[in-house]
């Protein structure tokens, strides 16, 4: 097995059990197990590929809960840049409905090109719709090209107009279709192996766009794979809008809808969550059901600021997640990161004076563990999202020599790395192999890529 030597780090994040921060520290490699971490002295000194670190922030491999990786296409769509989340999906639903099966794994590409440069190593992707022949395969081929570690969410939508849901009917699928094909993927696809490279779950799209049957069937096939880690997501309690859809159709407030259904527990995840109340983050954390936050998504669709501290506090597993590509416009995750904490900062001064809100707002670190191990917990693993031996080998890089790291790197490069704008990996290793290498893709020709993807996106819209 090939070696890696990360050496000499000016920080370490391990992110691990006792929040270990080293400085002037090495990482040693071995095919894509994290085998050794400490002095540069009592690790080897040689290795297949030696990376001089000495210039480094280090940290695991960011991880990403929640994407819809089609999007790409239509960002900054004129008729919709304003709008709120349903007026949103409805301008959309009809220029999606266009999309081929190559449009969508061309997508997933740029989608994971911008993860990966910002240091994610892990992103799952909610593929909910499938027009003119897409299958969830294309978005797992794309990982598989460009090589990163994925977590593919047959996602779906079978009530249309016509019954009462929010998605054209040309969009929604036949509910036996949709199970069939769900097992097919999993059977095919999924991964349940410590370092997996492809899990899959299943993913109905939302409770506007999926019936009662579908949220029960979908949740007792993944079940069906007993011990194999096929986990649930769907988006719930994003906005007013979504609460009061629930009450009106269900007579439900979205989390007793979603446990009455058998979508509470800890095989479960939920994105945005924006809307929980008391009962609702109490129901989350006595059942282990996990959150994605996704703070640029729901500032741009003005659905709110979740109550990520309360989740937090109440012991609720939560990671982060940039959504989709046509409702952040982005897929930094260095940034989703630096957004959740101030966001956070923004809700906690909007409280009434002298309210108990649970707590502190979120700090650096606090960010930065969710977009990693916090990560991971919601997504199931336990081999990913710190650095320790016996650990997957996904790393991220940055450099403290930067414009935008300037004067911050000197005082806490840990803290300043999610205070500073944006800042691209100058390396990624994904499973032990380097994905990014010096700020470059090693697995896609970029330029070549993105004229393609533009092509594609007018093409769309002609």
């Amino acid at each position: 097995m090939k070696t890696l030597l990360i050496k000499n780090a000016h920080a370490i994040a391990t992110i691990d059990a006792i929040k270990r921060e080293l400085r002037n520290a090495s990482i040693f490699i071995r095919g894509n197990v994290i085998e050794a971490i400490g002095p540069a002295r009592e690790l080897p000194a040689a290795a297949d590929e030696v990376i001089d670190a000495s210039r480094c922030v280090v940290t695991p491999g960011l991880v990403n809960t929640h994407h819809h990786m089609y999007q790409s296409l239509t960002r900054a769509v004129p008729a919709v840049q304003d709008a709120e989340l349903f007026t949103w999906l409805k301008g959309l639903y009809p220029i999606w409905a266009r999309m081929t099966p190559d449009m969508v794994r061309t997508a997933a590409l740029t989608a994971m090109a911008e993860l990966l440069r910002s240091g994610c190593t892990t992103s799952s992707d909610h593929l909910y719709l499938f027009p003119n022949g897409a299958k969830l395969d294309d978005t797992i081929h794309a990982a598989q090209q460009i090589g990163m570690r994925f977590h593919a969410m047959r996602g779906s939508m079978s009530v249309g107009e016509s019954a009462g849901g929010l998605p054209p009917d040309s969009l929604v699928e036949n509910e036996s279709a949709i199970l069939n094909d769900s097992g097919r993927v999993v059977e095919q696809f999924h991964d349940a192996n410590r370092y997996a490279m492809i899990r899959v779950g299943l993913a109905p799209c939302s409770p506007f766009s999926v019936s009662v049957d579908l949220m029960r069937e979908s949740a007792a096939l993944a079940r069906s794979f007993s011990g194999q880690g096929v986990r649930l997501h769907t988006h719930l309690a994003e906005n007013d809008h979504d609460v009061a859809y629930s009450r009106e159709k269900f007579n439900r407030t979205p989390t007793e809808y979603a446990e009455e259904l058998g979508w509470l527990g800890d095989d479960v995840w939920h994105a945005h969550c924006v809307k929980l109340d008391a009962h609702g983050i109490a129901r989350f954390a006595a059942t282990g059901t996990g959150v994605a936050h996704c703070p640029c998504s729901n500032m741009r669709l003005a659905s709110g600021i979740a109550p990520i501290r309360r989740l937090l506090d109440h012991g609720v597993r939560v990671g982060l997640g940039v959504d989709g590509s046509a409702s952040n416009d982005a897929a930094q995750m260095v940034h989703e990161a630096r957004q959740a904490m101030l966001l956070a900062r923004v809700g906690r001064s909007l409280q009434p004076f002298g309210c108990d809100d649970g707590g502190r707002e979120l700090s650096a670190r606090d960010a930065l563990r969710l977009a990693t191990r916090g990560g991971a917990s919601v997504l199931g693993r336990d081999d990913i999202g710190a650095i320790a031996a016996g650990m997957a080998a996904d790393l991220a890089l940055f450099r403290i020599d930067t414009l935008a790291m300037a004067g911050g790197a000197v005082h806490d490069p840990i803290a300043a790395l999610m205070f500073s704008a944006s800042p691209q990996a100058e390396y990624t290793v994904v499973n032990g192999r380097v994905i990014v290498r010096e700020g470059q893709l090693t697995t896609l020709d970029l330029p070549v890529h993105i004229e393609q993807h533009n092509r594609m996106a007018q093409e769309l819209l002609a």
